[in-house]
């Protein structure tokens, strides 16, 4: 199917990927760490404002996944969609209002800084780093392998050595951000992103509202008439049909976004370059108010993408929806193309592209950073700086390439359960090992490695039962059926799970464990809640 794209448009697109991806390695070797200096590295000195703070955490929040995944989710499903993309900016809210401040407080660099700071370690350092990759590489691999198909999408090739080229180049690429660039680097690259991605977005939803005379319900009424499915496209119902569950289905589904989303390592890491408790709240207000204005820009060029060219044509483009953003962003602009319009057309591809970059280089980044201070730094008494340092760019390195070599065998996949996987993993593992660490002053170490193995374990022993895997058309493996769980994510069970196995680990672990514990929460309290006082790590 031939994407719609004239030549001309392809071309400056490859023109400007090429000079986005030069700019931005550039800038992550202008202010990069330029001593061997931990904190310059892993919180760049929290010398960014909370704006610029406040945009780059926004930034690591929305993904490639979220942009194309739930653009593509409001152009096939209508409401459902709109309600997962609010879901997104709820776990941001979520955070802010909850665990910001004492993460900030608790934490140092890392998350396994947060959950030591009363249980110091090294297995709950190393379980932290372990549950940090298996919560983000696959997300990385969705970024990853999405490189390869977008940019195929929009250049117009299909063969399959060129996407895999495209993944290997642009993962060494994003590997080097992390590695040169440390926390400064990427945030800057996030600030880029977010901005471009904001302000080509706000234009393409002007020019839809344009078409439809600045009439919202016009543009409703119009996408559920191309929709297929009349006014159930309006209504919830439309994206979780096949299910012997819809109503409990989408419920588990918005739980694990709400609560999974926002806990995500990469994000929270975000946290420690605030310098104070006032600073991380006023970036946090900066980068809710981001993500909600994103949100409302993807609805209306979501539903633009099914009122001007159809959900037909779009889930022929791709049976997801991924190309939705891409294509209602094309379709706003009419049959003729200016070359104005060219150029904002390249200005949004371009924008999705440094998505993709920015997302991944923040996730390595985490991994590495809690790989090189969780596990090696945690070995050594006294590790010097440089090399800490030196450790952490080894670890984007062992942390990067793997990672694309799965995503050279995942592209052919649905990539779908694996973003959801992540999600799951938030929800079920690391937000209830935070919420408990932070203020249950009874909490136990051995609470919390059943907090984080007993999670991760249920979601990977139910995630493969689900129908995102196998049993449907759209799954990752189509021709196969062992779809023995009722529900498109894990989050309904393995959530209550996470806190229970955290609940059942601290009760056995005695009266005595506890009340121990108890007493040394009350010692750090006024640091994690109010602030007190910065620790080291």
């Amino acid at each position: 199917m031939t994407n719609g794209f004239s030549g001309n448009a392809q071309a400056m697109s490859l023109v400007a990927f090429s000079a986005i991806a030069t700019i931005t390695l550039l800038l992550c070797v202008m202010t990069g760490p330029d001593r061997d200096d931990l904190d310059e590295f892993y919180t760049g000195y929290g010398s960014l404002s909370p704006m610029r703070n406040g945009l780059a955490i926004a930034g690591d929040y929305i993904s490639a996944a979220s942009v194309l995944g739930t653009g593509g989710v409001i152009a096939l499903c209508g409401y459902d969609g709109v309600v997962l993309a609010l879901s997104t900016a709820l776990s941001l809210m979520l955070l802010m209002f909850l665990l910001a401040e004492p993460l900030r407080n608790a934490g140092r660099f890392t998350m396994g800084d947060a959950l030591a700071r009363r249980m110091p370690g090294r297995a709950v350092r190393i379980t932290a780093c372990a549950v940090t990759i298996a919560a983000l590489l696959p997300l990385m691999l969705v970024q990853l392998a999405g490189t390869g198909q977008l940019l195929a999408f929009i250049l117009g090739f299909s063969g399959d050595s060129l996407k895999t080229g495209c993944i290997i180049g642009l993962g060494a690429l994003m590997i080097s951000y992390a590695a040169i660039g440390g926390m400064k680097g990427t945030a800057l690259i996030q600030i880029l992103k977010i901005v471009m991605l904001i302000g080509s977005g706000a234009v393409v939803a002007v020019l839809i509202l344009r078409r439809f005379d600045w009439d919202p319900g016009a543009l409703f009424h119009a996408a559920a008439s191309q929709s297929g499915v009349g006014t159930a496209f309006l209504h919830s119902g439309v994206e979780f049909a096949g299910s012997p569950n819809p109503r409990l289905d989408m419920i588990s589904s918005q739980l694990t976004v709400v609560i999974g989303g926002a806990c995500l390592p990469h994000v929270t890491m975000r946290m420690y370059t605030a310098s104070s408790a006032r600073q991380v709240r006023r970036s946090m207000s900066w980068a809710v108010s981001m993500v909600v204005l994103f949100v409302l820009i993807m609805t209306v060029v979501g539903f633009g993408a099914t009122a001007l060219i159809g959900r037909a044509a779009i889930a022929q483009a791709d049976p997801r929806g991924n190309t939705a953003y891409l294509l209602g962003s094309r379709a706003a602009f009419g049959p003729e193309v200016s070359t104005a319009e060219t150029f904002l057309f390249t200005t949004i591809t371009t924008a999705i592209f440094l998505t993709l970059l920015a997302s991944v280089a923040g996730m390595i980044l985490a991994c590495a950073n809690s790989l090189a201070h969780d596990v090696f730094a945690a070995r050594v008494r006294e590790m010097s700086a440089r090399r800490e340092m030196g450790l952490a760019r080894v670890s984007a390195l062992a942390v990067g390439v793997p990672a694309i070599l799965l995503a050279t065998l995942v592209q052919h996949h649905s990539l779908q359960p694996l973003v959801t996987l992540s999600f799951c993993l938030g929800a079920s593992a690391i937000a209830p090992a935070l919420v408990y660490s932070l203020f249950w002053r009874r909490y136990t170490r051995a609470g919390l490695l059943c907090t984080l193995i007993g999670g991760s374990v249920a979601v990977l022993l139910l995630m493969p039962g689900t129908n995102l895997v196998s049993g449907s058309p759209v799954s990752a493996f189509p021709d196969a059926d062992f779809n023995w769980f009722p529900f498109t994510t894990t989050g309904l069970v393995t959530i209550p799970l996470g806190f229970l196995f955290g609940w059942l680990g601290t009760v056995l672990s005695g009266r005595r464990a506890s009340e121990e514990q108890r007493h040394q929460y009350e010692a750090v309290e006024g640091w994690i809640l109010a602030g007190a006082v910065r620790r080291g790590g």
